[in-house]
């Protein structure tokens, strides 16, 4: 039987990654598109990473993600981080495979929400959103643990 960090890991990871392609799925085969003030959501690819940064490296790019997310896996697992931290990993997981199975089926990853308000941000999706969030959990989570350690000790 698995052991309920592995549980919320999975449903966490599927979740996201549910989540993420239906929303993708709006903007890629039903055209959906909203001019805003300050957002707008409308459809681009993201050959890159973060700011389209390694566009340069085609369709390596995908293959390097792969290696990178089953290392990650890993190593989560490996070094007991899962018990801890099942549901920020769980977010990230999905997330990463949510954008990892858009360079494999479309153009690039999905991204469909454009800041443009006082200047022009990066176009983002729900599955990076989850990927900081996790982050930024797994920090919130450290850093509270820490400061409970330290009235302790």
């Amino acid at each position: 039987m698995m052991s309920r960090p592995i549980v919320i890991f999975l449903l966490v990871a599927l979740g996201t990654f549910i989540i993420d392609q239906n929303i993708k799925t709006l903007f890629v085969e039903g055209g959906y598109y909203l001019e805003g003030s300050c957002i707008n959501l409308e459809l681009h690819y993201n050959k890159g990473v973060a700011f389209s940064i390694f566009a340069s490296l085609g369709a390596y790019l995908k293959w390097i993600q792969v290696v990178l997310i089953i290392g990650i896996i890993i190593y989560v697992f490996y070094e007991g981080y899962i018990k801890e931290f099942a549901f920020p990993i769980g977010l990230i997981v999905g997330g990463a495979i949510g954008n990892l199975y858009d360079r494999f089926n479309h153009e690039g990853v999905v991204d469909y929400v454009a800041w443009h308000c006082g200047f022009d941000f990066a176009v983002f999706n729900y599955a990076d959103v989850m990927i900081d969030l996790g982050v930024a959990l797994i920090l919130l989570f450290s850093f509270l643990e820490s400061r409970k350690s330290k009235k302790i000790g």
